[in-house]
């Protein structure tokens, strides 16, 4: 316990830990068979509660064995959640996004345009499922826009974009009681460029518990909430918390993403009776100081439920491969969310969440309590 940083001498009660072994067994067993069926290098998995900050789950594979040391050295059996440092892709969006609405200059009806690629000297930026029109803010979120995501970040500008990203825990190393814990990559001249591709999770790196940490906050009712691996109690979590963003704008946040998962890119975790929400991510991975054409990092944040969070969970798959399922596609809509879904239909049980069904669509649960349209 020493070692791990979960003790001191002047401390010698008992430590509880918040991992749950259950949910961390059927993790980790999901993240092997995805790693398996699709060919990845790694896999890495995280469940976190979204009103504590506990880390209920968090899986890192390939791993290793405690009663083989030697393994540990082995460069690729890292944990990628807390030394990783990565480019999150389009997950990141839900910060740009509960950026923009939180201004109160940007509001759900607000639309902008992306009937072209956005042009930045040799640079052009490019929707993959483009639609090439104007797009309002909650259909940029369902279509994963670039170019719209892009155009929101630059109408705040790029003073008022770092300081909301380091107000989200984002931009300086995250502190937790392991000693493992990584600097974030972030640009050191921060331009209009840098801003355009931040905006949609590019060319700004941080561990994937950073990033769960600040999504959670847009989650569960605008609270950032420090992670822990010890047991906390709600009241000791509030004591803890910022808050970050308006509660309207978590509400906000949560209608967005549970209608991608009805009607965008995340509907492969639609798991019956728990009302889910996501965000896909889709990056390319940078080889040799270029961005690869073919090897990419796949996300997925899924929030259970949508109207009334106790759960984050996030599914990172590292360089999967297309299979006859997914019709040549690598992106994570088609690996990193069914995972992800077939995760939540094993943990939901578990951990004690009640199956709803037949609850209405989430213009009628979330926008509707919330009061705004």
């Amino acid at each position: 316990m020493h070692l791990a940083g979960l003790a001191t001498d002047r401390l010698q009660k008992p430590v509880e830990l918040a991992v749950d072994l259950r949910v961390q067994h059927a993790l980790r067993d999901e993240l092997i068979a995805a790693r398996a069926k699709f060919k990845a290098i790694a896999a890495a998995g995280l469940l976190t509660d979204v009103r504590t900050g506990e880390v209920v789950a968090m899986v890192s594979v390939p791993d290793y064995d405690p009663n083989n040391p030697r393994e540990a050295l082995d460069p690729t059996r890292i944990n990628r959640l807390t030394t990783g440092v990565f480019e999150m892709g389009s997950t990141f969006k839900a910060l740009t996004v509960a950026m923009a609405l939180d201004s109160g200059k940007i509001t759900l009806k607000s639309a902008f345009d992306a009937s072209h690629p956005l042009q930045y000297g040799k640079f052009a930026i490019h929707d993959f499922h483009a639609q090439n029109r104007v797009l309002t803010v909650p259909e940029i979120f369902t279509y994963s826009s670039n170019i719209g995501t892009a155009r929101m970040a630059l109408s705040l500008g790029i003073e008022h974009h770092k300081w909301f990203l380091r107000k989200m825990g984002q931009l300086e190393r995250l502190r937790t009681e392991l000693p493992e814990s990584a600097e974030p990559l972030v640009p050191k001249g921060w331009a209009e460029l840098n801003t355009v591709t931040i905006a949609f999770g590019h060319g700004l790196s941080v561990a994937p518990l950073q990033a769960v940490a600040g999504i959670s906050a847009l989650m569960n009712g605008g609270r950032l909430i420090p992670p822990t691996f010890l047991k906390r109690s709600e009241a000791e979590a509030r004591a803890l918390a910022r808050q970050v963003v308006k509660p309207e704008t978590s509400e906000k946040m949560r209608y967005l993403m549970r209608l991608n998962v009805e009607k965008g890119t995340a509907t492969k975790a639609d798991v019956k009776g728990y009302y889910v929400g996501g965000k896909t991510g889709t990056s390319d991975k940078v080889i040799g100081g270029r961005y690869s054409k073919t090897k990419v990092l796949t996300s997925f944040t899924a929030v259970l439920p949508a109207d009334q969070p106790r759960y984050l969970l996030l599914i990172m798959l590292d360089e999967p491969q297309a299979t006859p399922d997914t019709h040549g596609f690598t992106t994570s809509g088609w690996n990193a969310v069914p995972v992800g879904g077939a995760v939540i239909t094993r943990i939901a049980p578990l951990l004690g969440l009640e199956p709803r069904f037949e609850l209405p669509p989430s213009d009628k649960l979330i926008l509707a309590s919330a009061g705004s349209r």
